[in-house]
């Protein structure tokens, strides 16, 4: 049994995203929302969390690391997980992911801007988000009136998506590759410090960023032992 969850621990990890991600919006979109509770906006940072594990999951199998023995799998969740944010298209993310990998902090790395924190967000959104995006998203909103009330669709599938958002491009864009880097920094990447619980719950391990572009075949769930690894190394 331990070694076929160590084989197939990344299929297994996404699945637990997968189905808390789809449970607690079932549950939420079900509340009775209270406005004057702490609860309602924890909810809304629970539900943020989950959607940034969706893309973190999506973008894992851009590396191939969520069914590394199974390549049809592997495209089928990164697919999955990516359209469930806010219809994201996986086969478009992917180029423009590896071309970020392979041409980061240049001009030729479609997720960076040398511009300020807004104008640099604007040149994210603007590589990532679609018309047609926007309009399966009003499309969506509109169909799930038809069952849940407005104000559950909007706190808990609508917000938690756009925090979601900024949590992805701050963490995991903006922060790391911002301002100058050594010249011997071969991948143009910060990194944060070592911490593990504010790195997952920033952005699942995403913070510590040189540690993914020094080895992009590392699952997130394995970048904190990466991050051990350099240190004690110091």
């Amino acid at each position: 049994m331990s070694q076929f969850f160590r084989k197939h621990t990344g299929i297994i990890i996404a699945l637990v995203i997968l189905l808390a991600w789809s449970s607690t919006l079932w549950v939420l979109l079900h509340w009775k929302v209270d406005f004057a509770s702490p609860f309602t906006y924890l909810a809304v940072l629970v539900m943020m969390h989950l959607y940034t594990g969706l893309f973190i999951t999506a973008h894992d199998a851009m590396h191939g690391v969520v069914a590394p023995g199974n390549k049809k799998l592997n495209t089928i969740i990164g697919t999955i997980t990516a359209g469930l944010f806010a219809y994201n298209y996986y086969g478009r993310l992917y180029p423009k992911h590896h071309l970020h990998h392979r041409h980061v902090a240049t001009e030729e790395d479609p997720d960076y801007h040398g511009g300020n924190f807004f104008l640099w967000f604007f040149s994210f959104a603007s590589q990532y988000i679609t018309v047609f995006q926007v309009l399966l998203m009003a499309g969506t909103y509109h169909l799930l009136q038809l069952w849940f009330p407005v104000e559950n669709i909007i706190l808990f599938w609508m917000v938690p998506s756009v925090l979601a958002t900024f949590q992805l491009f701050y963490f995991g864009t903006y922060l790391p590759h911002r301002g100058e880097h050594e010249p011997d920094n071969k991948h143009k990447s910060g990194t944060q410090s070592r911490n593990h619980l504010w790195a997952f719950l920033s952005c699942y391990f995403f913070g510590y960023h040189y540690e993914h572009h020094d080895k992009p075949y590392l699952p997130w769930w394995k970048l904190y032992q990466e991050k051990d690894r350099l240190v004690k190394g110091k």
